[in-house]
This record gives structure tokens, sequence and C-alpha cells, in this order.
């Protein structure tokens, strides 16, 4: 693995410990309430799906390792230009069944 590419995949498990740290404790109206936690969910999917972006640029077998790459990505373009139709249930979704699985992904990646 290049160098560069670990960086950006170093950068996703550390926005994946965040957002499992961030929620750990938290449900969905927790979620809705607290703009604080929202605004840093929000962060940390922005910086995965912007990472993931430039790691595929550098090495586009990264698609067959980390599944949903585009979906992530396309999130991230959703939080910046359409933040607007964002559904807080489909946020809450997505950090409740596949952060954790992109969580232990990159591990398994970065070899730790």
């Amino acid at each position: 693995m290049q160098p560069e590419t670990r960086k950006f995949l170093y950068d996703v498990f550390q926005a994946c410990e965040g957002l499992l740290e961030f929620t750990e404790g938290k449900n969905l109206a927790d979620y809705k309430a607290e703009l604080l936690l929202r605004s840093g969910v929000e962060r940390q999917l922005m910086i995965i799906g912007e990472a993931l972006s430039q790691a595929e640029k550098i090495d586009s077998n990264i698609s067959n390792t980390i599944s949903n790459i585009r979906q992530i990505v396309n999130l991230r373009n959703v939080i910046v230009h359409g933040y607007s139709t964002i559904e807080n249930e489909t946020i809450w979704g997505i950090l409740q069944e596949h952060v954790p699985k992109l969580h232990e992904q990159v591990k398994i990646l970065l070899g730790k």
C-alpha cells in the first residue's frame, strides 16, 4: 500500500473511532436533540468520504476492499452540497449499521 493511501485510510479509521465514541450510549432522540453531536457526526462523515475519494484516486483497488465506497463518498457530497435534504434517521442508521463495518474493514487494511 502506498504511504499516501495509508494516510487517507488512517484518517478514515480515526474518523470512525470518533463516530463510535460520539455515539456511544446515545440514541436517535439524543442525535436529533443535540446540535453539537450532529455537527460532529457530519464532520467525521465528510472526512471519511473525502479521504476515501482521495484514496480511491491513488489506488483504484481500494474499491474492492471497502464495501459501499461510492455510497460513502456520495454521502459526503450530500452533506456538503445537499445538507437541507439530510434525514436524521438516515444518518443514525448509517452510524449504527455501516460505520462499525467500515471501521473493521479499515482496521484490517491498516493491520491494526
